[in-house]
């Protein structure tokens, strides 16, 4: 299996702070300060006066999407010419969108990178963006100062979740294992191959993965190949684009490159929706489970997958049938996972499967009360919390579900 890293590949450490008012706050010289701590400047900040930081400002914004702003930070002691007083060190940040949008309350996560960049990383409370921040990063606010940690090579080994939310917040991996991705993707040269097509050499090249054993490890494992393989050729046809350049007859060509940088954008976030289908009917079909993808239901519906076929359910009365399911598929939730609610009305209670780790106990309650089961992969099951754990459903539990159903 492909070794993935860990967090110390990328992050020296870490500190969170549930933000004050005060710090929140914009001031009169429209900048803001965050009082740092001595763990912090041990392990990761240092205690170089008036050091100047890259920085990078994210707004996770609940389950809205975020944004991002490059910028840079201060770090100095505002008690350097005071020798009579203990040191005080504070993190000095211009003002942009992101600390325009937190607010007390908001969850603050100061990481510098290996490049000796500070991620400003900000989440609202409550929200699935922090619950997933504090279970990848281990830590969780403790009264008013920062809580900090450094990271070290005993880190465990980035899985599927971890990468997930790095992914999110726009951490680009290294494939240790780049030779043996190019040798697979070889044949397609500087062109995208269908997704389908792309999720079956995913599973054929991992011939040792077998969804009749473990559904729930074999879907991750074939995401997560696949994930590898289609980073490598972006790789590839992008660099091969840049090198081509973008000029017209006016010279440079701007609308051609943000027409080419927002395709690659929109074909990354439209290609793991389908991956995830393709793959999770490959798992049914291991397990004999009958099914139709794409079924057209009441109000031109199409719910993801709908068990055992269309004409049970067109045959079924208002009130429905106890041999019906249907599942959504998200590969992440957000606010959309109200959708899959209106897909096939004879079916009262819905199943939705998402790769989304860690998402909030008041979106998972509000799931629970609009009697719509979470399926989620055992490996992604970690980052919840145990609460939620005890109520989510496993992909082996959706099967063996719909198996009792169909008899």
């Amino acid at each position: 299996m492909i070794q993935r890293g860990q967090l110390s590949d990328y992050f020296e450490g870490v500190g969170v702070k549930r933000l004050s008012a005060v710090d929140a706050e914009p001031r009169r010289s429209n900048q803001h300060e965050v009082n740092t701590t001595p763990q912090m400047r041990n392990d990761f900040l240092g205690a170089t006066q008036h050091q100047k930081f890259p920085a990078i400002y994210i707004w996770l914004g609940g389950d809205q999407e975020g944004f991002t702003e490059e910028s840079w930070a201060t770090h100095y002691d505002t008690r350097l010419n005071n020798p009579d007083r203990s040191p005080e060190w504070r993190l000095y940040y211009p003002s942009n969108p992101v600390t325009e949008a937190m607010k007390a309350g908001d969850t603050l996560f100061l990481a510098k990178d290996q490049g000796g960049v500070l991620w400003f990383i900000v989440a609202p409370e409550g929200s699935t963006s922090e619950q997933q921040l504090f279970w990848l990063f281990g830590l969780r606010p403790e009264g008013k100062s920062f809580v900090s940690r450094e990271f070290s090579d005993e880190e465990p080994e980035l899985d599927f979740a971890a990468r997930f939310i790095l992914d999110e917040i726009g951490i680009e991996f290294e494939e240790p294992e780049a030779d043996k991705l190019d040798s697979i993707i070889e044949k397609y040269g500087t062109t995208f191959p269908k997704t389908a097509e792309f999720s079956d050499l995913a599973r054929l090249t991992l011939p040792e993965v077998r969804a009749e054993d473990d559904p729930d490890a074999a879907l991750i494992t074939w995401l997560d190949h696949e994930e590898a393989l289609f980073r490598r050729l972006e790789r590839r046809i992008v660099s091969s684009r840049i090198e081509a350049g973008f000029l017209n007859d006016e010279g440079t060509d701007v609308d051609g490159f943000i027409s080419f940088s927002l395709s690659v954008q929109n074909r990354r976030k439209s290609r793991m929706g389908h991956s995830l289908e393709n793959h999770l009917a490959a798992v049914l079909r291991a397990h004999d489970i009958r099914h139709v993808r794409g079924a057209v239901t009441e109000h031109n519906h199409k719910p993801d997958f709908l068990f055992p076929d269309l004409e049970t359910y067109q045959a079924a009365p208002a009130e429905g049938d106890p041999r019906l399911t249907m599942l959504g598929a998200k590969s992440t939730c957000k606010d959309r996972w109200r959708q899959v609610l209106a897909e096939a009305e004879k079916i009262s209670r819905k199943h939705l499967l998402t790769l989304e780790p860690g998402i909030s106990e008041p979106q998972t309650d509000q799931m629970e009360a609009s009697s719509l089961q979470l399926v989620v992969p055992s490996p992604v099951h970690g980052s919840y919390t145990e609460a939620q754990r005890s109520w989510l459903w496993s992909v082996g539990d959706f099967i063996d579900e719909v198996r009792a159903r169909q008899g």
